[in-house]
């Protein structure tokens, strides 16, 4: 059975699956947690109660719409859903390599709406 948990932001309700990860191990043995959205062109990013993360061997900062990331550098969960200010074309480029963590089927394009300093509830589904 896979894990899952949701991302409450503003009036998104973000339904996530875990990936079989170390990141991913972290992010749900932090349960629950609230933080508060920050934007960066079409992302919505948050801190977390989690660091000392390493990079995993596929971390990628290019991800595909769907992809949940944790940039490590900064204890982030990152939402990616359409070009970023580094972005080359329609490309999600996040502003380093992120280990990818989760799945959701979510229409992330519909964060575009987040403003920064909303709240942010991350907790077991």
């Amino acid at each position: 059975m896979s894990r899952k948990l949701q991302m409450s932001i503003n009036k998104h309700k973000i339904l996530v699956t875990l990936r079989n990860t170390a990141t991913a191990d972290a992010i749900y043995a932090a349960l629950p947690f609230e933080s508060h959205a920050q934007t960066w062109g079409d992302e919505v990013y948050f801190s977390t109660p989690v660091s000392n993360q390493i990079l995993e061997g596929d971390a990628k900062a290019v991800v595909e719409l769907g992809e949940l990331a944790f940039w490590v550098e900064g204890d982030c969960i990152a939402i990616g859903f359409g070009p970023t200010p580094i972005s080359q074309g329609d490309e999600i480029r996040l502003a380093a390599r992120t280990n990818i963590w989760a799945d959701t089927d979510y229409e992330l394009t519909a964060l575009k709406n987040v403003r920064s300093g909303e709240l942010v509830s991350v907790v077991a589904a």
